[in-house]
């Protein structure tokens, strides 16, 4: 695996005829908040929610770009629901099909890829599955700039943008409330 300085990433892109790959992960809990709401003043509201729900969801995500072409999304999914039977996250084979269907997707070629420093990206399977690879480079993030990754907060949607204050507008009949679970 050939590993190097993140400034070059995109002209190796350029020069093997290649996508430049992000790669980053997230995940969610599949247990329910804790129930709070907006509502009439004085009036408590009744917030039902069903299942106690346990697990988690994965999302592992690749943002693919090339020059002169359309950017590509690829992702997948792993659901833990708690048995004692599953891995909780996702193993390093997920990772490696990852990457062969970011090799095989956008119609082959070169895949110069950027991601962290995950624990399961260190693995030596994986490290070996990476080296081995003629058509894959690997550019690893420095663990103190989470903001040069670009999947990074792709999903959300961040206050500031949402709303300019960066809370909503509540009616002045409105107070928050706790509900009842």
């Amino acid at each position: 695996m050939e590993e190097g300085d993140l400034a070059a990433d995109e002209s190796t892109a350029a020069a093997l005829g290649g996508w430049i790959v992000f790669e980053d992960e997230c995940g969610q809990s599949l247990r329910p908040p804790r129930s709070r709401t907006w509502g009439r003043r004085g009036i408590t509201p009744v917030i039902r929610v069903r299942g106690g729900g346990t697990g988690h969801v994965s999302v592992a995500g690749l943002a693919c770009y090339r020059p002169g072409r359309r950017s590509r999304l690829i992702y997948r999914l792993h659901c833990y629901r708690g048995r004692k039977s599953e891995a909780r996250a996702f193993t390093w084979t997920e990772y490696r099909d990852l990457l062969i269907a970011a090799h095989y997707q956008p119609h082959g070629g070169n895949v110069v890829l950027v991601w962290d420093n995950l624990s399961v990206h260190m693995r030596a399977e994986l490290r070996a599955f990476t080296g081995a690879r003629a058509w894959l480079r690997v550019f690893r993030l420095p663990a103190y700039a989470p903001d040069l990754n670009s999947v990074e907060g792709s999903g959300r949607c961040s206050r500031a943008a949402c709303w300019p204050t960066g809370l909503p507008p509540a009616p002045a009949t409105w107070s928050r409330s706790s509900g009842t679970a």
